[in-house]
């Protein structure tokens, strides 16, 4: 008996020291993230790089209202340019912009998503340019995380396991805060995050939905 209740109390606080997130590609008011937060919201992701090679103009703005609304953690996600190329001179005008701007985050996690659409046909391009792009981070010191998934990895940067040093955010819009749907790909073992649900409009924005244990 006394083994359950310990079991019991084990299971609610791992439960209780879970933390649930958004990430956000817009720009975020501190009254929308107050909102998020007071609704169970810990952390925010905001997108400070775009997929057109350019700097986010709202990044520096959303991170500052993030940690103004309270949020413990705020990290950022760099969304590059595979066609722009460059990759090191992609994180340099990032790593610029928020020395610039002063803006103060966790870790930089570079989106790989989109074969065909944002990255090319070339897996060994594909390959180089991210390695370039994380020299070019690695050069400032920063803490570096990938965002992916098994479909997105595999044709964008083929059988490359590289990447598996640095921590895992992944997508599986099954609405569950739980680790147990993922399988291990190109090196990872495990993750560190999990994107579990997409696009929900909520506190007058519109975020993804995030947890870690």
């Amino acid at each position: 008996m006394k083994v359950i209740l310990l079991l019991c109390i084990l299971t609610l606080l791992k439960a209780a020291n879970a933390t649930n997130g958004v990430d956000v590609s817009s720009l975020t008011s501190t009254s929308s993230f107050g909102c998020l937060k007071s609704n169970g919201f810990n952390f925010a992701v905001v997108r400070c790089f775009q997929s057109v090679g350019r700097v986010d103009p709202n990044c520096a703005s959303s991170v500052n209202n993030a940690w103004s609304a309270g949020m413990s953690d705020v990290d950022l996600y760099m969304f590059p340019c595979s066609s722009c190329g460059n990759g090191g001179g992609q994180a340099s005008k990032l790593i610029s912009y928020l020395k610039e701007n002063n803006v103060k985050y966790g870790t930089i996690w570079i989106d790989v998503e989109g074969p065909g659409t944002y990255w090319g046909s070339s897996t060994s391009a594909n390959v180089a340019f991210f390695q370039d792009i994380v020299s070019g981070l690695e050069k400032e010191g920063v803490n570096i995380g990938v965002y992916t998934s098994a479909s997105q990895w595999a044709p964008i940067m083929g059988d490359y396991e590289g990447a598996s040093k640095f921590p895992l955010w992944y997508a599986h819009y099954d609405g569950v805060t739980s680790f147990s749907d993922f399988s291990p790909f190109s090196g990872w073992s495990k993750p560190y995050m999990k994107q579990f649900m997409g696009d929900v409009s909520t506190c007058g924005t519109t975020v993804d939905k995030n947890w870690y244990p």
